[in-house]
């Protein structure tokens, strides 16, 4: 039986995570884990891809968009507090924050972030600014 577990946001990151954006991790179970994904105003992640997980991504500030390519389906899509979106497996993905403040998001990663060497770096829509 798994213990119940409890943990407030930090203050600071734990990591910045290969696209770029500042993360604080969160908590997780056997089946995957979550964290709190941000990235300052005006920036522009690395596009990058998954080698084996896949991820749900909900967000919580700022506004901007995300660029999301799976073979030959490609979109971009504006995000904002209330949006909720997809990364599949081998998808790629990248995102930008407009406006004067950071975009932030908690995502959900299925099964749990493995480590060093699980995101790849791939060409993108943007041109990255982190």
């Amino acid at each position: 039986m798994t213990d119940f577990a409890t943990k407030r946001l930090a203050a600071d990151a734990d990591v910045v995570a290969p696209d770029g954006s500042d993360v604080r991790i969160l908590l997780g179970l056997a089946g995957g884990g979550a964290a709190h994904f941000q990235l300052g105003s005006g920036k522009t992640s690395r596009a990058v891809t998954h080698r084996t997980v896949e991820d749900i991504w909900f967000f919580v500030g700022g506004r901007g968009e995300m660029w999301r390519k799976q073979g030959a389906r490609e979109e971009v899509v504006t995000v904002e507090p209330g949006v909720c979106l997809t990364i599949p497996l081998g998808a790629h993905f990248q995102f930008r924050a407009l406006g004067g403040e950071p975009l932030a998001a908690v995502g959900v990663t299925m099964p749990p972030w493995p480590g060093d060497g699980e995101a790849v770096v791939v060409e993108g829509k943007w041109l990255p600014t982190v």
